[in-house]
């Protein structure tokens, strides 16, 4: 019996899944939805597919995961008449359906909302927000983590400031963009080259260049900036790519640590691990345990676990590292709210540890119907 449920203790959770979203990232949170929507233990939970189109429109989606797969011939989107309303009622946590020239009507109590969003409007606290407001569980980390790990700059401030190893970078700022771009730019070629320019609250190598030379800064910066006004340009790190699987304690216990993964991109057609490389055309290799001496790997679980409570992280996350020629350590960043699909580094490295994709996910909604609402 769930000692969230009182009230009728003979039912199974309800849990909303929420994806799609207004990011550019829309396509690989539909993705990610449909791994889920898959695996999920149907006969411990009961699953409402909720899908928030590009324009920001929550609607009722089919429990049906083909049309949600991610491939090099088919991008997702989520579509749909039949319009959801979330209650501000804390009491009762309802989702209510309207269809076209109807008047609304309830469809089910939700206990927890499995939000599988990527990218800004999702996973930068906003939602996170909307949920706090009505009292209703849900998967992940709170407002604060969400918004600030979701910004690269402040992220790095946070990590800078718990002792943590991070890279050099140049922040631009909109205003400082639209006001004088050269003096923005004269910084960056003392982080030498080559650079990697990033929107600063993007994800999944979104809107991600890298850069060679002045001559080709600028462009790289416009582009990074149709993601977001807001750009980093980091200096390169020599190093393999290796990560760490964070998963939350329950009760008062630590948060708990998987094995290293890492990952290995095809030389030829990528010359860092970009969109494609990630999700098209199965060019990035992940392996797990990576091949790290034992006090190294044991080191990275240190930090990652460190990281994810100077963050003040909750739920699940994925910590990137760089690790060094010469063993040293560079914290890349923290995803609140990684990729998801089996194929994903997060589910990837949980397996090599002992839990399953399936058991991963119920982990997540038990220590999310576990956690109590309002401040902790």
């Amino acid at each position: 019996m769930n000692a969230n449920l009182p009230d009728r203790p003979d039912r199974k959770p309800v849990v909303a899944v929420v994806f799609g979203g207004r990011s550019a990232e829309h396509a690989v949170s539909c993705a990610t939805a449909a791994s889920v929507l898959e695996a999920i233990d149907r006969d411990r939970f009961d699953v409402l597919p909720v899908g928030i189109t590009p324009t920001g429109r929550w609607v009722l989606m089919a429990d049906d995961p083909e049309p949600l797969r991610l491939t090099a011939a088919r991008t997702p989107q989520v579509e749909g008449e039949r319009e959801v309303i979330i209650t501000p009622d804390p009491d009762h946590h309802e989702l209510m359906v309207r269809e076209p020239g109807d008047a609304p009507r309830e469809l089910s109590q939700v206990d927890v909302v499995f939000p599988l969003l990527h990218g800004p409007f999702g996973e930068d606290g906003t939602l996170q927000g909307m949920l706090e407001l009505s009292d209703t569980r849900y998967v992940g980390s709170g407002v604060a983590a969400s918004a600030v790990m979701m910004d690269k700059h402040l992220m790095k401030v946070v990590f800078r400031a718990a002792g943590l190893p991070v890279g050099p970078y140049v922040l631009i700022t909109d205003k400082e963009w639209r006001r004088d771009p050269s003096a923005c730019l004269e910084p960056v070629a003392a982080l030498g080259w080559p650079v990697f320019v990033k929107p600063a609250r993007a994800g999944s190598s979104v809107g991600v260049s890298r850069v060679t030379g002045p001559d080709e800064l600028r462009d790289a910066v416009e582009y990074a900036r149709q993601f977001d006004p807001k750009v980093l340009i980091e200096g390169a790190v020599v190093g393999r790519e290796v990560e760490c699987g964070i998963l939350e304690g329950r009760g008062s216990n630590p948060p708990r640590a998987s094995k290293i993964g890492e990952i290995t991109v095809a030389t030829g057609e990528h010359t860092f691990y970009d969109f494609e490389a990630k999700y098209l055309d199965g060019s990035a290799a992940l392996t797990c345990p990576a091949d790290l001496p034992d006090e190294t790997a044991a080191q990275i679980q240190d930090l990652s676990v460190k990281a994810f409570d100077a963050a003040g992280c909750e739920g699940l996350a994925r910590v990137d590292w760089f690790y060094g020629p010469d063993g040293t350590l560079t914290l890349n960043e923290i995803n609140t709210m990684p990729g998801f699909t089996p194929a994903s580094m997060y589910p990837h490295v949980w397996a090599a540890s002992g839990l399953s994709y399936a058991e991963l996910i119920t982990e997540l909604i038990e220590l999310a119907l576990e956690r109590r609402v309002g401040l902790r």
